[in-house]
Parts: structure tokens; C-alpha cells; sequence
């Protein structure tokens, strides 16, 4: 892995992915991308690491976006599916992510902050899917019509017009705001919040909500009661009870 991406994980198994091109406000270069896939990967794959948090350096950009210059000088047209490292959806990925936006995410930043589980944002931060400023295309933002308004959602990628962060908590994009220096502490209390559930359960709470983001009710119902059946028969699933009626800390074991 470059510089370009930097990759740590604490004692408590939360995995940063920091974007580190802060002159070129962290736009997804070449070497970004492959620094991100190599990154991503090696969180996956890394046993210590329960969950991870994205950001970019410095305060201005999380991430501008593709590098526009990269595509005049290629002459891209419609550009790979998976040229562009997207959690869970370009990326394969078993555990849960956060999104922590320090600055611009327009773009392609709008987009792999989108891919992440939950968002937690700068006061000082700005949304916006600019395709339409440069005859660009935005397919990847259909999901967005699971978590913000149909209309709202139309305006925003009709326009192009940023939205600041306080505005992407009012819609429901952004789950948490935070000053911009306290930004990172504020996305690692929310991943110590998650990682203190069961692993078990937090993994079929997660595949949960996106089967039903898939699918009609009745069948997402079905989905979701089979993706917690691991959870149900865990060991965790006697012991978070027990640590409850003894009044402990459970210790999950994650089977």
C-alpha cells in the first residue's frame, strides 16, 4: 500500500482508512483508488479489525471526487463498474463501516461515503453530486432513494448545489455531527458503540437492514429471521443474558 491511502487499527478493533492526497483534496487519482481496494482488503482480512472508519487528511476535503484530469487525458467515456472502490458494493466486505467527513464530499466522496453503513460528518463539511456540472453520470447514487426523500434526493442530483453537513443530518444522510476537531473522536464512540454488541447479532442486524432495502416486506421478514439464526444459536446468545441477570459486561465471543 502507498501513501496515498494509510491504514491503522487501535487496540479496541477499530481500522481507520485515511485518504492521504490532501493538495489534490483527496480526489480518487489512480493511486487512490488502488491504495483504497489494497486497503479495504487488508481490513477485511485483518482478524483484529471488528469495524472501520473512512476519512480523508486535513480539514477542507474528505474527498472531491474522480480526477477529472485523469478522464480528459484517457478520454474516459462510461467508466468500469468497479473501477471505483465502493464498500459493499465494489468492495466485498463482512463488517460494518463508518464514513467520518471532514470536508468537501462531492462526487465520487458523496459516493464512497454513501457506500458506508453510517456517516458521521464536520459541522464545516459540504455534500454534493456534481455530475450534472460536467456531463458526468451519477448511477451509483440510486440507493440513496432508501435514505433520503425522493424529491430531495431529484433536486440534489438535478442541481448539483452542495448541501452543507447540518442540512445532510436533517435528511437522514448523516447520522452524527461533530466539530471539525473533534470529528474523529466523534466516529470512533460511535464505533465502540457498535462493537459492543454481539458480533454475531451486529452482523445479521446489518445484512437486516439491507434485505430489506432488496425486497418487499413479507419477504424481508423471512430473510432477516434466517440471517439472525446463527446469532440465536451462538454461544453469545446465553452469555449476553447471563451478563445481564449477573449485572457484568458480557464477553462476546462471536460464536
Amino acid at each position: 500500500m502507498s501513501d496515498a491511502v494509510l491504514y491503522t487499527v487501535d487496540g479496541d478493533g477499530i481500522g481507520v482508512i485515511t485518504i492521504n492526497r490532501p493538495e489534490q483534496r483527496n480526489c480518487l487519482s489512480r493511486e487512490v483508488r488502488e491504495g483504497l481496494c489494497a486497503a479495504w482488503q487488508q481490513f477485511e482480512e485483518d482478524d483484529a479489525a471488528k469495524i472501520a472508519i473512512l476519512t480523508g487528511t486535513g480539514q477542507k476535503a474528505f474527498c472531491a471526487g474522480g480526477d477529472l484530469k485523469e478522464m480528459v487525458e484517457t478520454g474516459m467515456k462510461v467508466p468500469p463498474r468497479d473501477m471505483f472502490p465502493v464498500p459493499y458494493e465494489t468492495i466485498t466486505l463482512s463488517k460494518p463501516t463508518i464514513a467520518a467527513v471532514n470536508g468537501v464530499a462531492f462526487a465520487g466522496g458523496w459516493m464512497i461515503a454513501q457506500g458506508c453503513d453510517l456517516c458521521v460528518a464536520s459541522t464545516t463539511a459540504r455534500f454534493a453530486i456534481t455530475e450534472v456540472k460536467v456531463g458526468r453520470g451519477s448511477p451509483w447514487a440510486a440507493p440513496l432513494i432508501h435514505m433520503i426523500p425522493q424529491r430531495i434526493f431529484m433536486e440534489i442530483v438535478l442541481t448539483g448545489k452542495p448541501i452543507t453537513a447540518q442540512r445532510a443530518y436533517e435528511i437522514g444522510l448523516v447520522n452524527r455531527l461533530a466539530e471539525p476537531d473533534a470529528l474523529i473522536d466523534a466516529a470512533l464512540d460511535l464505533a465502540r458503540e457498535v462493537i459492543e454488541g454481539a458480533p454475531l447479532s451486529v452482523a445479521a442486524a446489518r445484512a437486516s437492514v439491507m434485505l430489506a432495502t432488496e425486497m418487499g416486506r413479507s419477504a424481508a421478514l423471512d430473510a432477516a429471521w434466517a440471517a439472525h439464526e446463527e446469532a440465536y444459536n451462538s454461544k453469545d446468545a446465553q452469555e449476553g443474558p447471563r451478563a445481564f441477570a449477573e449485572k457484568r459486561k458480557p464477553v462476546w465471543k462471536g460464536r
